[in-house]
């Protein structure tokens, strides 16, 4: 009968696995060099702010209200006009050649049925293959159009009856890199710890020494958590050197207490570690484990939050993203990091996740027998 749980044998085995690490060059650039250049790619990359669109323009009118008109179409920064074409054939060619995203094609009758008081129209063509830039265009032209009716009707010194005055709060200059890089550090932090974690099993099988530690006296407790430890660690400070990186490079500020954001990472992590611990007991290579840690990787980008508002999917999907584990980091981590959110409004992610973490670990401590197979 095997002794009780023994600290000694549990250090011994996570001495084991850091010495594995080290003594592994792709597993340390894995760990420390892979995250920072993804941090660096998409921070500097992903921008959902539309700007400067480049749009072509056909004007027939040749008239000073159409020649207005394109000028509060470029004074609004959102589109640059970078070429005249002289038929809506031409425009559209270039849309199609990929020179232009957008074509503002104004009628030769413009003026003179704005001078008779009529509705003159113009023709907006927007290359819809790009979602956003899309819809961008289509509320911009909307909004200018809207704008010059109303100064038309009512004159450029009378005030106008309604003025909405929006605020965006927490992040009033609508930044990219403050949406997307709270929500990259989980990202991140769950690939760290599900790829690692996975081949920590694999690994000894595939070296033929998981055989040794079966015949130890090492129990099955203490070699998952000396196995564990390194990689909770590990994955603790790639945390945290990311959001350094994040506060020192792309002055994404940290409104709430940082150390409420560890409190609740931890048991995030604890999850992904016994993902990737259920995938080592699954997979019998290194490959299998890295291609089954991707198909759980992949639908914690898509249906978590990270990318597309969670309001925004369907009613099952929904329901999916609230059984995955990164849809409650992500919220919590932009709840502290621009809401400034603190533990009374985040007990319950922890709840959550702790939850998670609890059953998944339990399972796939319950998966690895301590049995040759």
């Amino acid at each position: 009968m095997l002794p009780s749980f023994s600290l000694q044998r549990t250090f011994s085995v996570a001495r084991k696995e850091l010495l594995h690490i080290f003594r592994d060059p792709q597993t340390l650039f894995f760990t420390l060099i892979i995250p920072i250049v993804e941090l660096f790619m998409l921070g500097y990359a992903i921008d959902t702010n539309v700007r400067h669109v480049r749009t072509v323009y056909v004007d027939y009118a040749g008239t000073q209200e159409s020649r207005r008109l394109l000028e509060q179409f470029e004074n609004s920064q959102d589109i640059r006009l970078v070429r005249r074409a002289y038929s809506q054939q031409e425009a559209s060619q270039l849309i199609v050649a990929g020179e232009a995203r957008i074509g503002i094609i104004i009628p030769q009758n413009y003026s003179e049925r704005l001078q008779a008081g009529e509705t003159a129209q113009i023709l907006v063509l927007v290359d819809g293959t790009e979602s956003s830039i899309a819809a961008s265009a289509v509320n911009i032209s909307n909004a200018i159009t809207l704008r010059e009716s109303l100064i038309r009707v009512l004159g450029d010194r009378q005030k106008l009856p309604i003025e909405a005055r929006p605020r965006v709060l927490f992040n009033p200059d609508t930044r990219s890199a403050n949406f997307f890089i709270p929500g990259l550090m989980v990202v991140m932090c769950q690939m760290m710890a599900t790829m690692l974690s996975a081949n920590a099993i694999v690994r000894e099988k595939q070296a033929g020494t998981l055989e040794q530690l079966f015949m130890t006296p090492v129990k099955r407790s203490e070699l998952i958590l000396g196995k564990m430890v390194p990689y909770i660690v590990l994955t603790n400070l790639e945390f945290c050197m990311i959001a350094f990186l994040m506060r020192i490079f792309f002055f994404v500020p940290i409104r709430g207490a940082f150390i409420t954001l560890l409190l609740i990472t931890f048991p995030f992590v604890l999850t992904m570690l016994g993902v990737g611990l259920w995938i080592s007991t699954r997979a019998s290579s290194v490959d299998a484990a890295g291609q089954l840690a991707m198909g759980t990787f992949l639908p914690s980008v898509f249906l978590s939050g990270y990318v597309f508002p969670l309001d925004s999917m369907p009613w099952i999907l929904r329901q999916v993203s609230v059984c995955i584990p990164a849809t409650w980091l992500i919220d919590a981590s932009r709840s502290v990091i621009l809401r400034g959110g603190g533990w009374q409004e985040l007990w319950q992610h922890s709840l959550v996740l702790w939850c998670m973490a609890i059953g998944m670990m339990v399972f796939s401590s319950l998966r690895l027998k301590k049995k040759l197979t």
